[in-house]
């Protein structure tokens, strides 16, 4: 029998609104929906672009403050800048395309998303308000979900200013059970100020403010760990600080038109260059970029009027031609702040002949490592490895490993894994406690040294070869302690791993709710109780002790469309070093007491 197939017609052929569509494909405009947890979830891109908008203003000097309010999901921000123009304020919400940020006399170096920022807010909101005051005179509009519902213009009280006020709440039909977190915003928020000198942004009533730009930003995250007084340059269109600690690994935090890219991109590569060539003219040598960089940290925002993101959330950027000029601006200024800060200079220079010997000294550990592991086999052990990488065009993207414990837990995730995107590597239990080791110690450890190896990072990070490090262990004491041990290593010796945004932790369910027609899975105890309330007190419930226990046919959907990943995040590195002290260092009478109180908790770096 011939398979019956659907009807073709010009009946078939659709044509959305440009709100509709953003609402039908709202990965295209904003990235991922989320839920919240993650800091590159959809609703902290929504507060994002109406807030850049803000900035956009002040930019172009109009408005010194920006006020910002977060009250039971709804978010308010009011600028004071020139405001929309009263009759177009409903096209510039609600219009793609629309705007005035194709305009470079207007808007020189625009931060938003060029006519479709606010217009997404609006569309995926239950509820959106914006009011444009202008010279005593006002304009109001009120949306649910992208649809307008109430219009008006009037006059305002004498004392009121100029600008704009948007109120939005986002739609729990797209982001379901959302929470925001107060804070990934004051994260964001201290950015903003950090990036705009003289801008005062007021959050819930607490102020933000920076005098020194990316200075104070480098200062608030590295604390007193930094090895020198920091470098600090300000031109027109590049700023950027730096410095050295005696930590493993290098971490930058870029930015382009007030957007960070945590991604990086030329902006940064040129940076880096430059940086290596100012260092090696001040001093008349020819020293290796990875003695330079290790242990670097630096913040670096350059303004370009056009610039090429390689995703529509902006995360790394493409422009080409920024390179020589930020080369050569980098160079000369780091040379310039060389000769003025001799004793800085004499630090730093100690800290790249330092870095020198440790890297000799590695390499003698590592060619003893490679021979030994010559000896184990010519595949490394415990990998099972999946056709496309780190760099295969997009398929790259997606490629993920999941660092296991023990052959059951890995056996369920080998037979229903994704072969060409996803890897397994397995642990054959508990590592070793890396903490306040050398680095050599880990070349030296064979199971770290193959993990290193499986992940392509035993010479350096850029031979990472996956987009995503998974960690799988099991819900237990056992298995959050190897989570700790895991999560130790990479902040010890790979700490850019984590602060990229490399690193997760893998969610799988707790408990198997299910009667003769139905099966719900469980991610807690309280999700157990409401499924077996609806299910009916004659459902059957078992629960998962380890990732083992789970079949091969059930592990499919947990690490497939319906993957659930805890992404790894550090607020501040200035607080690493004391948080691996008290779960991975001596063993204290305080650490005891806390982990009887919190036996089961989980220890979120």
């Amino acid at each position: 029998m011939a398979k019956k197939t659907t009807e073709y017609d010009e009946s078939k052929i659709k044509t959305l609104s440009s709100l509709e569509h953003i609402r039908l494909r709202t990965g295209m405009y904003i990235g991922r929906l989320g839920d919240g947890s993650n800091p590159d979830d959809g609703i902290y891109i929504l507060v994002k672009e109406v807030i850049d908008n803000s900035i956009d203003e002040f930019i172009m000097g109009n408005g010194k403050r920006i006020d910002i309010q977060l009250k039971d999901n709804k978010v308010a921000v009011r600028d004071y800048g020139r405001g929309i123009p009263l009759g177009k304020v409903v096209e510039c919400v609600s219009v793609i395309n629309t705007g005035a940020k194709y305009n470079d006399d207007v808007f020189q170096f625009s931060v938003g998303l060029n006519g479709v920022g606010t217009k997404a807010v609006n569309a995926l909101s239950s509820w959106f308000r914006v009011v444009s005051v202008r010279d005593g005179k006002c304009s109001e509009a009120v949306f649910e979900r992208g649809v307008l519902k109430t219009q008006r213009t009037g006059k305002v009280k004498p004392d009121v200013k100029n600008g704009t006020l948007v109120e939005f709440i986002p739609d729990e039909e797209l982001f379901h059970d959302y929470q925001f977190s107060l804070e990934f915003l004051q994260k964001r928020i201290w950015n903003y100020a950090y990036l705009n000198t003289g801008l005062t942004l007021a959050f819930n009533g607490d102020k933000y403010v920076s005098q020194n730009g990316l200075l104070d930003l480098l200062e608030a995250e590295m604390g007193t760990s930094s090895l020198y007084p920091m470098g600090y340059y300000k031109g027109k269109q590049l700023e950027f600080a730096f410095t050295h600690s005696n930590n493993y690994g290098e971490n930058y935090f870029s930015f382009v038109n007030g957007q960070y890219t945590s991604d990086g991109g030329t902006h940064l590569s040129a940076f880096k260059e430059g940086f290596l060539k100012g260092i090696n003219e001040y001093f008349r040598k020819s020293y290796k970029s990875e003695d330079v960089r290790e242990g670097t940290a630096a913040a670096v925002a350059v303004k370009i009027q056009a610039p090429v993101f390689e995703s529509q959330t902006k995360n790394k950027l493409g422009n080409t031609e920024v390179r020589t000029w930020i080369v050569n601006e980098t160079k000369s200024a780091v040379d310039d702040w060389l000769h003025k800060n001799p004793e800085a200079a004499r630090q730093l220079e100690q800290k790249i002949l330092a870095n020198e010997k440790l890297r000799t000294e590695l390499n003698t550990v590592k060619k003893e490592a490679k021979e030994a592991a010559k000896k184990i086999a010519l595949k490394i052990p415990k990998l099972k490895d999946c056709k496309y990488h780190l760099g295969d065009a997009k398929k790259g993207e997606e490629t993920m490993i999941f660092i296991t414990e023990g052959d059951s837990a890995s056996g369920s995730m080998v037979s229903s894994r994704d072969v060409y995107t996803q890897a397994i590597f397995s642990l054959r239990g508990k590592c070793e406690n890396m903490f306040g080791k050398k680095k050599a110690d880990i070349y030296k450890n064979a199971e770290l040294y193959n993990m290193m190896m499986a992940l392509g990072i035993e010479n350096d990070i850029e031979g990472l070869r996956y987009a995503k490090i998974v960690i799988a262990t099991d819900a237990d004491n056992d298995g959050f302690h190897i989570r700790n041990l895991l999560l130790t290593f990479f902040l010890s010796y790979f700490e850019e791993l984590v602060t990229s945004g490399r690193m997760y932790i893998l969610e799988t369910p707790l408990f198997r709710v299910r009667t003769k027609k139905e099966t719900r899975y469980c991610y807690s105890e309280k999700e157990r109780d409401q499924q077996v309330a609806a299910l009916g007190s004659s459902s059957e419930v078992t629960r998962f002790k380890g990732l083992g226990e789970i079949s091969p046919r059930e592990f499919g959907q947990f690490i497939g469309e319906d993957i659930r990943l805890l992404p790894v995040s550090v607020q501040s590195l200035k607080t690493v070093p004391e948080i691996l002290e008290f779960y991975m260092g001596k063993n204290t009478p305080e650490r005891r007491e806390f982990i009887m109180k919190n036996l089961l908790a989980e220890v979120d770096v």
